[in-house]
Order: structure tokens, then sequence, then C-alpha cells
């Protein structure tokens, strides 16, 4: 065990509420949402930042000493990789989104260069046992996600949010209705469902106006997959519904084809009964008109609205409400429109605007 001084604590590690002074240990259990004390061996021109804990964005240099989680990703736009099998001080690994994921890269995006190799330092030590000075590897810390946690009906709406594949609209569109609740004088909570670790997103909703905001990461976990979406799920609305917001946006990270668990999610008949509405973000009409068949083929749901970069201008809108029979609403020039016409589909109505408690 020995002493470091970190330079940036990524915004994976919140939770664990570190100092930048910490103590690690040369023995580093090789598991998803460890946290890891790195050094950053390269430059980079792009794609060269970190979200640290207080949601600010940093840039990265070779020579700064950081601490991530651990992790596995599956991008269709960024990197892709894995999580190592075995590490030891010394060893180099990558660091895989802008939220501090850290493990071996398999696949890079072109646009985005290699990413930064990290010459790994050691696992962080969490001391729990107050007065004794026996250290245990620090984790993601969260709270318990519960298995199969029950939804009970609340009669609270909930508005999701799915897209056709990563940098769809997805966030801009949740801000867009976020943000015209608010003024209509409805009280919203948000949260992010799937996806890696990043903060950034839910930070979008709370300037939007979103009371309260969750992230799957909040329960401990790096990235999301099949096999735990559907629990962080239902763990996230149940709590949101217990905080009695009069309606509940959620954003489901990455595309309805894609690794993130997007689709064990919709699969989910229990989730599936609780919304009340289904925005579609798209990039392009061909993939609008597709998206717009994979929800109605293949898990029964019917979308309340196409947006995204699609609706940019009023070629796309026209071919997408022809091709799709759906209204074609853009969350940037037209956000206003949008919240309107989801606070009617809800059934909540025009309201005076008020406070938010």
């Amino acid at each position: 065990m020995r002493s470091i001084l970190v330079d940036k604590i990524a915004s994976v590690a919140l939770a664990a509420e570190l100092q930048h002074e910490i103590r690690v240990s040369e023995e580093i259990p090789c598991e998803e949402g460890v946290l890891l004390a790195v050094e950053i061996l390269t430059s980079k021109a792009h794609y060269n930042q970190l979200e640290l804990t207080s949601g600010r964005m940093a840039q990265v240099k070779r020579g700064d000493v950081i601490v991530g989680a651990l992790g596995h990703r599956k991008a269709l736009f960024g990197y892709s990789g894995h999580l190592p099998e075995h590490l030891e001080p010394g060893d180099v690994v990558q660091l895989l989104n802008l939220g501090g994921v850290i493990g071996i890269c398999d696949s890079i995006n072109p646009s985005h260069g290699p990413p930064f190799d990290c010459r790994v330092l050691g696992v962080v030590l969490d001391f729990p046992y107050l007065g004794q000075r026996v250290g245990v590897p620090a984790r993601v810390a969260g709270r318990e996600l519960v298995a199969r946690k029950a939804l009970m009906s609340t009669g609270v709406p909930v508005v999701a949010i799915a897209g056709t594949c990563m940098n769809s609209g997805k966030t801009a569109a949740a801000c867009a209705i976020i943000s015209r609740f608010r003024h209509n004088g409805l009280v919203v909570d948000a949260f992010k469902a799937t996806g890696v670790a990043l903060r950034r997103d839910i930070l979008a909703m709370e300037d939007a106006g979103a009371r309260n905001t969750e992230i799957f990461t909040d329960y401990g976990v790096v990235a999301t997959t099949s096999a735990n979406a559907p629990d962080l799920a239902r763990n996230l609305l149940a709590d949101a519904m217990g905080k009695k917001p009069d309606v509940i946006v959620f954003e489901l990270g990455d595309g309805l084809l894609g690794a993130y668990g997007v689709e064990a999610i919709l699969h989910d008949p229990d989730i599936r009964a609780q919304l009340r509405a289904v925005v579609l973000c798209a990039n392009d009409p061909v993939a609008a008109w597709g998206g717009a068949k994979l929800l109605r083929e293949e898990f029964d749901i019917e979308p309340t609205v196409i947006a995204g970069p699609a609706t940019d201008n009023q070629v796309g809108i026209d071919i997408i409400k022809k091709r799709s029979n759906l209204p074609a609403i853009n969350a940037i020039s037209a956000g206003p429109e949008l919240g309107d016409l989801l606070q009617t589909c809800i059934g909540l109505g025009a309201r005076s605007a008020k406070a938010a408690p």
C-alpha cells in the first residue's frame, strides 16, 4: 500500500467520494466497477477530455494521474473494449470513454483517433472499517439493485426516449420535452436507463428543469447489458415513481439495436405497461421508418412522435409523415410544440406555470 496524488477523478467514481490523495495497492481484482489509478501515457488533440465528479469536462494530457473504473464498452460510434483478465502495476490499458471507464480497447472510431494509453499504478483502496488501516478495493459505489423490482401502477405518466443509434438526438429531445413540461407547470423527474458511465446527459436534463435525475451508475453499474438493463430500468422507474412527480421522462442510451440492453428493456411487459408515450429519435428518414417498424412489430409499441436529425428540415419531416404515418417534430427548432404534443398525448392537458418544489 502506498499513497499517490491524483490530478483528476472521473465522474464514474462520484459515489466513492475520493480526495486527491489516495492509497493504492498492487493487488488488482479485474472486476467491473473496481476503481483504478493510472498515469496517462499519450497525448490527443481530439476526444481528449474527462468528465470530473463535479460534472465539468477537463482536458487530459500526458503525465496526468487519474482515477477511473474498470469496465467494458461496446459503442457503435466510440471506442469498444473489454475487461482485462489480469492486471498489475506497469501494465498498459486504455481510457474507453469520457466518464472514466478503463479497459482493453478492441476497436476504435477513426474520428476519435486512438484512445489514451494508461499505465496502471494500482487499485484504489477504501477503508470501511472505522479505526482500522485495513483497505479494500474501492468500487463504483451505489444503491442496492433489486432483482425484478415490482412496478406498481401509480398513475404517473412515463415518457421514454429511444433512438435508432447513438448520437440520434435523444438527449436534445429529452431536454426540450422536460423544459416545456416545466414551463407548463409540471414537476418532472428524469433518468437515463442504459449506456456507459457518463453523467453529462442527466446534468443536461437538470439544466432543462428536471427536479430529480438519476442514472444507472447510481446503482454501481459501469456499462449496461441485456442482463442488467431491465432490472436497472425497473429500479429507476420505481424510485422515480416513489417521489411522485407529475411526469417521468427517461432516455434509453444507445439504439434500438445495440449492446446496452435497450431491447431487453422494451421486451419487458411490466416496463412497457408503464409507458404512456415513446419518442423515437432518428438520424435520417430511412432510420425513422425502420425504427418505427421495429417498435411496432418486435415490441408492440406504437411510437408517439419522431424527432432527431431526420426532422432537421421540412423534407425529412414530410417523408417521415408520409412513410411512417407519424408526426415528426424537431426538438431544437420546435421544442415547445414537441412538449405540448406529448403533454396532450399523456393526458395531462395544459396547466398554468408553477414553481417546482
